[in-house]
């Protein structure tokens, strides 16, 4: 059954009230193509709902996590004859927004836009920042509250109380007499909350390695270990091949300059790497990398999903906050799941999914603390086996495109 959005102007103009001050809040977009329907979430909270027309047929919308990376208020569009798209929020660079429209029937009718309601487009205008996540599913999908360890939370310096104090008694001290001791709360733990808060968010994306990766981790060990294999860029040139070469002859193995398993086993083993990584994390900041490590999937032959979490609601007394996950439905292409081993598809109906792919996923404690010490109010992590797609680039986010399976 559809919706019902007849509410959803009157709640947008509450929050876009209650935003007015400039506190931008955490909030996540929910588009469904089933429903044709835009919710926006405050955590798992409704804070305002629309009906709206995404892409029809040989337009589609494409599905996936997104983030707002532009806004205009008066735009129009350059691939289709200056067509007016009034209070523009951009989600790719390739063309894909949310914007106004005096046109928006109960079915699919953009060309891959989605389209608005105006006075509901006004309103979304006010209530959104860039880099505010939207997802757009064929399916409803509504955030839940997700408790696990695995899940980042931020670093709080533990105020030291005087109470906690030995006291080294005087001579004239009555032992029998309780002693006040007045504490003062540190003011280091007084701004936490709001040091934390006035942090920019951070994205995180975990998924498997790419060649870039991989090449980039070769060239570092094959250098420490004395093969020339010149500079660690993730790009094997003809220094790189023959320090392959040289490597697999000094340890026996056939030589043909190919980075084969077997030869990446042996590297990381002759290094005292241990077992190499299949899993990468990245980090971003403002649309900017910040760092990214490496990391390790138990069961690679079983597919992740596509997840996205986002962190808010820290509390002021204890420095903790809440995520709340959705999964999203997204079938891999037949060539990407040969190259990456995978053989059994991920169910996004499954109970628990997110924690089961969590659960696989082991991060280096260093790339822990530094991601604790960043993380901020309105953060998000996405799990994904798609790795860094087309429109993950320079001033975006992490971008994932889902597919799913034609429906018959």
């Amino acid at each position: 059954m559809r919706l019902a959005f007849g509410f959803g102007l009157a709640l947008a103009l509450s929050a876009s009230t209650a935003l007015g001050a400039g506190n931008q809040a955490p909030l996540q977009i929910v588009v469904s193509k089933d429903q044709q329907s835009l919710v926006v979430y405050d955590g798992d909270t409704v804070v305002a709902t629309s009906n709206v027309s995404t892409g029809k047929a040989g337009h589609s919308t494409p599905t996936g996590i997104f983030s707002i990376l532009e806004k205009r208020r008066f735009h129009k569009s350059n691939i289709y004859s200056n067509a007016p798209m009034p209070f523009m929020q951009r989600l790719t660079w390739s063309g894909i927004a949310l914007h106004a429209s005096n046109h928006v029937p109960d079915y699919p009718a953009s060309h891959g836009c989605v389209r608005l309601p105006t006075d509901f487009a006004k309103q979304l205008f006010k209530m959104t920042g860039r880099g505010l996540h939207v997802l757009v599913s064929d399916r409803q999908l509504t955030p839940v509250a997700i408790s696990d360890l695995f899940l980042f939370q931020p670093a709080v310096e533990e105020p030291v109380l005087l109470s906690d104090a030995i006291l080294r008694p005087s001579v004239s001290q009555v032992h029998t007499k309780t002693v006040e001791v007045a504490t003062v709360e540190s003011a280091s733990a007084k701004a936490t909350a709001v040091e934390t808060e006035s942090e920019p968010p951070i994205r995180i994306l975990i998924t498997h390695r790419g060649q870039r990766e991989i090449t980039l981790d070769i060239q570092t060990l094959l250098n420490q270990l004395g093969y020339a294999a010149g500079i660690a860029d993730g790009y094997s040139g003809a220094q790189t091949v023959d320090a392959i070469k040289a490597f697999q002859a000094a340890e026996h193995l056939a030589v043909d300059g190919r980075m084969t398993p077997g030869f990446v086993e042996a590297l990381y083993a002759k290094a005292g790497k241990g077992k190499p990584p299949n899993g990468q994390l990245l980090v971003r900041r403002n649309f900017e990398p910040i760092f990214e490590t490496p990391v390790v999937i138990a069961q690679p032959e079983i597919a992740l999903g596509t997840h996205f979490l986002q962190f808010q609601n820290i509390d002021a007394s204890t420095g903790k906050g809440e995520w709340f996950g959705m999964t999203l439905d997204n079938t891999l292409p037949g060539p990407m799941k040969k190259r990456l081993g995978i053989t059994a598809d991920a169910d996004a109906m499954a109970f628990n999914a997110i924690q089961r792919s969590m659960s696989r996923i082991t991060i280096p404690d260093d790339a822990r603390r530094r991601i604790s010490e960043v993380l901020s109010e309105g953060s998000s992590l996405t799990i994904s086996d798609m790795g860094l797609g087309q429109e993950t680039g320079d001033g975006t986010d992490f971008v994932t495109i889902t597919h799913t399976t034609p429906k018959s």
